[in-house]
């Protein structure tokens, strides 16, 4: 009778439809709402959350019947009992998807032992250039150069007040500043290339290559460094304010814009070559290198503090050599796309 009333259109789903629940209780495989064909709600009491088969009905009702398999619900369970193997112990389960992305199998180190990154891989990897000439600086001379330069002068008195002697921390907000300008400079590269039809010499990856080595950068300072609750607060304050200062700035005049990251940068050889003293005289100690600094460097094992702030600062006068470059080839009345980019040091 029950099978007679659900087929006749009865709301009621018949009793042998009823999977029991934990409490004993049924519920409805399938609910009928007023007006509406049959849901999907309750079939997530096997584990499935989603439907597994249908057959289409009668199309003059325009009912479906979802029938669901028994057989599968088991596979189910068995995939979930075998992950629960172990006796607690975590294991990793293949994600399978109809998108066709396959998991990247282990990577390996060129001594065979395992890649634990992946943020970064091994071909991602490189050696800083040390040798690179710190002592460059470029002479303001025209009024905009001045301003620029001014400019990052003035933001260099508070940031020295409120840090004082703690270079971690002021590492880590300036990190978090300098990874700014890459990503706004390759963003607008990027969409003026997308528009105009035309290829941008190179200085989209460029710069979007600069914005990730900043963040590897903070990434690492992270590890060494752990900020206090106002500094995050301000980290967050100082990144709104400087995103869209220099995304209007750079609309407005990239050349201005690329001689403000410029000096940023000069700036920033001169806070770690501070930072270096300090470990050189002790007041800092010389702890060992975070594992993902002496990955992403390729420094050695025993490498400590100064071997890791030796090649940020490395990397630092490199972008400021770069953007000093941009800033004069808009200077000399030509467009990036004209020069090709300095790409390759990262």
């Amino acid at each position: 009778p029950d099978a007679k009333r659900w087929k006749q259109g009865s709301t009621e789903t018949p009793r042998h439809h009823l999977p029991a629940s934990r409490h004993g209780l049924r519920r409805p495989l399938l609910r009928r709402r007023r007006g509406a064909g049959w849901g999907w709600e309750g079939l997530r009491w096997c584990g499935l959350g989603s439907p597994v088969a249908a057959r289409k009905g009668d199309a003059g009702e325009g009912r479906s019947v979802m029938v669901l398999s028994k057989e599968m619900c088991r596979a189910a369970k068995a995939v979930k009992a075998e992950a629960a193997k172990g006796d607690g112990e975590k294991k990793e389960v293949a994600i399978s998807s109809y998108w066709g992305i396959e998991q990247s199998k282990k990577l390996v180190r060129e001594d065979g032992t395992e890649w634990k990154w992946s943020c970064f891989r091994p071909w991602e990897t490189y050696t800083a250039d040390t040798s690179i000439d710190l002592t460059k600086h470029h002479v303001p001379n025209t009024m905009l150069d001045k301003i620029a330069y001014y400019t990052v002068k003035s933001l260099r008195f508070p940031t020295d007040i409120f840090f004082q002697r703690r270079y971690g921390c002021r590492a880590m907000m300036l990190e978090t500043v300098a990874a700014v300008p890459g990503m706004v400079g390759g963003m607008l590269l990027h969409l003026r290339s997308l528009r105009r039809f035309e290829q941008s010499g190179g200085w989209i990856r460029a710069l979007l290559e600069e914005a990730e080595n900043e963040r590897m950068h903070l990434m690492t300072f992270m590890e060494v460094a752990q900020p206090r609750w106002y500094e995050r607060a301000l980290v967050i304050a100082v990144q709104g304010v400087f995103f869209n200062a220099y995304f209007f700035g750079y609309l407005i005049s990239p050349k201005f814009a690329h001689r403000v990251v410029g000096y940023l940068e000069e700036e920033a050889v001169h806070s770690y070559t501070e930072f270096l003293k300090d470990l050189d005289d002790g007041k800092i100690d010389n702890v060992p290198a975070p594992a993902i600094a002496i990955d992403y460097w390729r420094l050695p094992a025993n490498a400590t503090l100064k071997d890791v702030v030796t090649v940020v600062r490395a990397d630092e006068a490199h972008h400021r050599d770069v953007n000093h470059f941009a800033s004069d080839v808009y200077y000399q009345g030509m467009q990036l796309k004209a020069t090709p980019a300095p790409i390759g040091y990262h």
